[in-house]
């Protein structure tokens, strides 16, 4: 693909492959990851009821399985975008010597209704 000749000194766009993604996709994602979990733990469950008699071993690591996926399955679903944040920015430090605010002194304030004319 060549590119035309008034387009070869122009500077290149910025590349945004270090953008995270959004947060519907990102939230799409994670749901996807926690559904497909909870099938696979519900496929131990099965198995579990199946083998138990006849091959116990079996048996037991699928229902070791059906304990353990929830909490894998719980915590990879939080773990989404905090993540992907990248390097923070710098916080600001606050002034090592900072020059005193002065102080404003509120006096209480009485406030009275408008007095009435008696003879009104």
């Amino acid at each position: 693909m060549s590119r035309s000749p008034w387009r070869r000194d122009a500077t290149r766009a910025d590349s945004i492959t270090g953008a995270r993604i959004g947060l519907t996709q990102d939230l799409r994602g994670r749901q996807r990851r926690y559904v497909t979990a909870m099938l696979v733990r519900s496929a131990c469950v099965v198995v579990m009821a199946l083998t138990w008699s006849r091959w116990p071993a079996v048996a037991v690591c699928a229902l070791v399985g059906g304990v353990v996926i929830p909490y894998v399955a719980v915590v990879a679903a939080q773990a989404g975008w905090r993540q992907q944040r990248g390097v923070r920015a710098e916080l600001a430090r606050p002034d090592p010597d900072p020059e005193p605010v002065p102080r404003v002194v509120l006096e209480p304030t009485l406030i009275l209704p408008p007095e009435r004319d008696p003879a009104g």
